[in-house]
């Protein structure tokens, strides 16, 4: 359609965008498991983290792997950081980024993690420095829905050395 990915195709139609195909598999499939909140604000409040998530953490990760060392990438880590402490603060005392369950916004946000240990060797930090993220993340990844789906972190890995060395910084 757009020469984007990732790309659902459904009966012949194409879907793109991660979060659109969330949000169409949420509508398709609504009366199975629904993935955002029945009510209005907390549909409302489902569908401005997917942008937040989609944007700020890509950005951040990216100036991450594409920093050497220095005051550059301290900039970078502390980026990104800040941004994970505020996907915390949404947290709040709930189990998920949806509530008390398994949702719409966790789906999105679940799916990047896995780039996280490339930005983790490369900015030379933990994620555990954000204890209910990274808590967050453990309880995602028991779930066989997450865990069967998501790429090997060490492959992600693999895949941005590449990337850097595509881009001269290796």
């Amino acid at each position: 359609m757009y020469q984007k990915v990732p790309v659902l195709l459904d009966n012949g139609k194409s879907i793109v965008e991660s979060s659109n195909i969330v949000y169409y598999i949420d509508e398709k499939y609504a009366n199975q498991n629904p993935l955002l909140p029945n009510c209005a604000y907390g549909r409302s409040r489902a569908r401005f983290w997917p942008d937040f998530i989609d944007k700020k953490i890509h950005e951040a990760g990216m100036a991450i792997w594409k920093s050497t060392k220095g005051d550059e990438l301290e900039v970078a880590k502390k980026d990104f950081i800040d941004i994970l402490k505020k996907l915390e603060g949404a947290l709040g005392d709930e189990g998920y980024l949806g509530g008390d369950n398994f949702g719409y916004v966790d789906v999105i946000a679940i799916s990047m993690t896995c780039w996280f240990h490339a930005y983790e060797k490369f900015g030379e930090f933990k994620v555990e420095e954000c204890p209910k993220f990274d808590a967050w993340i453990k309880r995602c990844l028991k779930r066989e829905s997450v865990a069967s789906v998501l790429p090997d972190p060490e492959k992600v890995f693999e895949f941005v050395v590449m990337l850097r060395k595509m881009h001269g910084i290796e």
